[in-house]
Parts: structure tokens; sequence; C-alpha cells
């Protein structure tokens, strides 16, 4: 199978205003939204152009559970150029969820890299990166 590059990632959310105000927050900008009819309710869905990957928020209408614990998609990653810098301005508007107090610095680790971690409204992981090379 030939693949193309990344369709988009999918969050579970139970707030799917708070989500979309979120990944804009972050850079990313709303550009769909829709529903979809499951066999025990109706499911909406918003596709966010984050400007390089797609994020897709899901707010199930169907029973589904929304929990990030235990599923299988561990942390969405955003690479960045100047993580000080980037950190410093989601703090200023008010994301206070970093799970260290500073990043965390791996000069061996793919050519050297430093990253961190916060989490977004639904519980998921995002990972700040920057690549030293």
């Amino acid at each position: 199978m030939k693949h193309q590059g990344l369709a988009h990632i999918a969050v579970l959310t139970e707030d799917m205003e708070k989500t979309i105000a979120f990944y804009e927050l972050l850079g990313g900008t709303c550009t769909e939204r829709a529903s979809v009819q499951k066999p025990t309710g109706v499911n909406q869905l918003a596709m966010i152009d984050m400007g390089g990957f797609w994020m897709e928020a899901i707010q199930p209408g169907d029973g589904t559970p929304v929990t990030a614990q235990g599923g299988v998609l561990p942390h969405i990653a955003i690479e960045v150029t100047d993580l000080p810098a980037v950190a410093a301005e989601l703090k200023a508007q008010g994301i206070d969820t970093f799970l260290t107090p500073e990043p965390v610095v791996l000069p061996e680790l793919f050519g050297g890299l430093r990253n961190w971690f916060f989490t977004g409204p639904s519980g998921e992981q995002i990972e700040l990166i920057e690549h030293f090379s």
C-alpha cells in the first residue's frame, strides 16, 4: 500500500466548542463541521487544519465513552521552532496543563531534541517538540 502522508488525528471530546477553541489557540482553523448517524445516536465532527496536519474532533452522541486513559493514541506531537516561546505564549493564553515544570532535553535522542507535554480539553496528551538539527 502506498501512503501519501498523515490524513488526520482523531480526538474524542465531550465539548466540541471547547475543543475547537483550544486547537485554534494552537494555530488551527476549523474548516468543516458535520454529523454522522450511528446506530445509537449522532456523532458531531469538526475538521481542524493545523497547518501541516489535520485534527478530527469527534463528539460522540452514541454513548461512546470519551477518555484518553488506556487509548491507542498516546499523544499528538507538534513540531515547533522555539519551544520556550511557544510554551510561554500558550501559558499566556491560559493553557496550564503542562505535565512537567520545564521542557525535557534529550540531546542523544533522534539527533537531539527537547519536548514538553501538556493535556488538551479531553485529557489527550500533546507533545511540543523541537529538534536541534
